[in-house]
């Protein structure tokens, strides 16, 4: 059993994806969220969530470099729904001194800057998103 809302009951191991969906609003409320990048495991965690709980908050990272069929599928998901995505950028200022520095294409130059890039397109907007969180 969990001694408080932070560490995680050993019993919901055994539970339903809803069960625990449903565990996480209740004990969460409106400081839990679901992260979607918007694949097939994520639209199925959506339709899950949202049936639960109408009102539940789902964010997205937009690295700026997402397919179209991200977007559509964004777009419809919000339209289904009746739900707003919260989506989160990089920094403009940090975006474009990178792009300056190193190109359009950095990551494939070398481990260190692939990790550059990801920690300015995907950790920090994540930090901001998680901001407002106690679970995700």
């Amino acid at each position: 059993m969990a001694k408080n809302k932070f560490e995680i009951d050993e019993s919901l191991e055994n539970l339903k994806a809803e069960e625990v969906l449903d565990w996480a609003f209740k004990t969460f409320s409106d400081r839990v969220a679901i992260a979607s990048s918007f694949g097939a495991e994520d639209m199925v965690l959506i339709d899950m969530a949202v049936k639960l709980n109408p009102l539940a908050r789902i964010f997205t990272i937009d690295t700026g470099r997402l397919p179209q069929e991200t977007y559509d599928l964004i777009e419809e998901t919000s339209k289904k729904y009746g739900s707003v995505i919260q989506t989160y950028f990089p920094d403009t200022k940090e975006t474009e001194e990178l792009l300056r520095k190193y190109g359009p294409n950095l990551f494939y130059k070398s481990v260190e800057l692939r990790q550059l890039c990801c920690h300015v397109r995907k950790v920090e907007p994540l930090k901001r998103a998680l901001r407002s969180l106690d679970a995700w």
